[in-house]
């Protein structure tokens, strides 16, 4: 699979985590298990995303600001994880903090989906672009194995 694939398939599997987050109420121990699971599921996909993806790219002109903007959203993510984990979960702050972290979310998604892809695979080769896929994919599978 090329880096295109299996970020997008990461993508869809953060979607996924943070409806069934946003669709829990009070405190509970599947909204504490729902964010716990966002929260690593994040914080792998960033770390490899940005040494298999977003390394590579700033190494064109054309891809190097997109590149860079992205890496800058991964720590506003974090800072957005952060404050939903220092609010009580039942607390109408918690909702607020993760409906904001849930847009961010999206939108970043979306971005990257929309803008930073298509530009990147202007000017990764095929090659690069599975051999990427591949060091992406092992690296994730290290960080989630038991």
């Amino acid at each position: 699979m090329t880096i295109f694939e299996e970020l997008r398939a990461d993508h869809d599997r953060q979607r996924a985590l943070v409806d069934q987050l946003l669709a829990t109420s009070g405190a509970s121990d599947e909204r504490d298990r729902l964010f716990l699971n966002l929260k690593k599921a994040l914080e792998d996909h960033a770390l490899a995303e940005e040494r298999y993806f977003y390394v590579p790219l700033m190494q064109f002109d054309a891809t190097q600001e997109k590149a860079r903007h992205s890496v800058a959203e991964h720590h506003e993510l974090d800072e957005l994880m952060d404050a939903v984990s220092d609010t009580r979960q039942d607390s109408s702050a918690w909702l607020a903090h993760a409906k904001n972290l849930a847009h961010k979310l999206r939108h970043h998604l979306e971005e990257e989906e929309r803008e930073v892809f298509p530009s990147a695979g202007k000017v990764l080769g095929e090659h690069e672009k599975t051999s990427l896929g591949s060091d992406y994919r092992s690296e994730m599978e290290k960080r989630t194995a038991p």
